[in-house]
């Protein structure tokens, strides 16, 4: 048996029907004679704190992590776990689960449980965020200005009841009251813009590729910038990312960097969850996750 030890670490209330989800991959883990542990999340932080304790007590290559929910609860055990032997795999659940997007791992319960078992482990490399209150890795995007208040205006009951239509109306509500101030971002030059999203990974918000490059397998942050302010702009702008034409639009800009430092006054989201407020530095950590991916990866 490849795992001694299976850590199932769930959001019960990811959306979905995730508790009867969770009880489903338990069965199976179970059935396929493998100790299995569930370790259920009641508040924010809770999968972080599970995570590191794993980290503390079973850092070897035989422990698997199995995280069943969506990109917050994967974040937080990214945060948790990083710089450990433990690889981690994925069961999408949640609001979106951009991640599994990402490494296309299947909804179905049976296959994604398959692939956290036989998949190949990756050493992937993260992002890491910085302001003056606190520091996290991301796995997927940081997004600073248009996003970011985008997310920090979800109404939490909206979400546990609406689920992603919850971003959707906050971010159409912030694209109405758009008005943001300038932001100056620098790394080896200094640029201008009004938002930016920076990419560990390729898919965005779904199966959108705002920056279709990235890679969790390059040690390299990606970068989109929106230089426009007016609301026109910046819907055209969005549109051209559902359309994969975005790149070619007039006021945007897209480079890669290792790291990269951030002034203004705005909004940040990682991973789809509310991070704080700017000015950041952001930087790439090589090499700080196993992760487990399907082998076509």
């Amino acid at each position: 048996m490849k795992y001694q030890k299976v850590f199932l670490i769930g959001n019960p209330v990811a959306g979905g029907g995730a508790l009867k989800k969770i009880k489903k991959a338990d069965d199976i883990l179970k059935n396929k004679g493998i100790p299995t542990e569930i370790l259920l999340t009641n508040k924010q932080g809770d999968a972080e704190r599970f995570a590191r304790n794993i980290k503390d007590s079973f850092n070897n290559f035989s422990t698997l992590v199995v995280v069943a929910g969506g990109d917050g609860t994967y974040n937080e055990v990214v945060n948790g776990l990083a710089f450990s032997d433990v690889p981690m795999a994925i069961l999408p659940m949640g609001t979106t689960s951009v991640l599994a997007k990402e490494l296309k791992i299947p909804q179905n319960i049976e296959k994604a449980i398959e692939i956290a078992l036989t998949g190949k482990t990756l050493k992937v490399h993260l992002g890491c965020i910085k302001n003056k209150e606190k520091q996290k890795l991301f796995i997927l995007m940081a997004g600073v200005g248009f996003d970011g208040k985008a997310v920090f205006g979800v109404d939490p009951k909206k979400k546990k009841y609406l689920g992603k239509i919850a971003y959707i109306l906050s971010g159409i509500k912030t694209l109405l009251e758009y008005n943001p101030s300038e932001l100056i971002i620098n790394n080896s030059e200094q640029k201008r813009a009004y938002s930016t999203v920076v990419c560990k990974a390729a898919c965005y918000g779904g199966s959108f590729k705002i920056t279709p490059d990235a890679n969790l397998k390059e040690p390299y942050l990606y970068v989109f910038l929106s230089k426009t302010k007016s609301k026109i702009g910046l819907s055209l702008q969005i549109l051209g990312i559902i359309f994969g034409i975005h790149l070619k639009m007039k006021n945007t800009e897209y480079f890669k960097t290792k790291s990269l430092k951030i002034l203004g006054d705005a909004h940040i989201q990682i991973d789809g969850d509310y991070f704080g407020k700017t000015p950041v530095e952001i930087n790439i950590i090589e090499n700080a996750l196993n992760l487990v991916v399907p082998f076509q990866t």
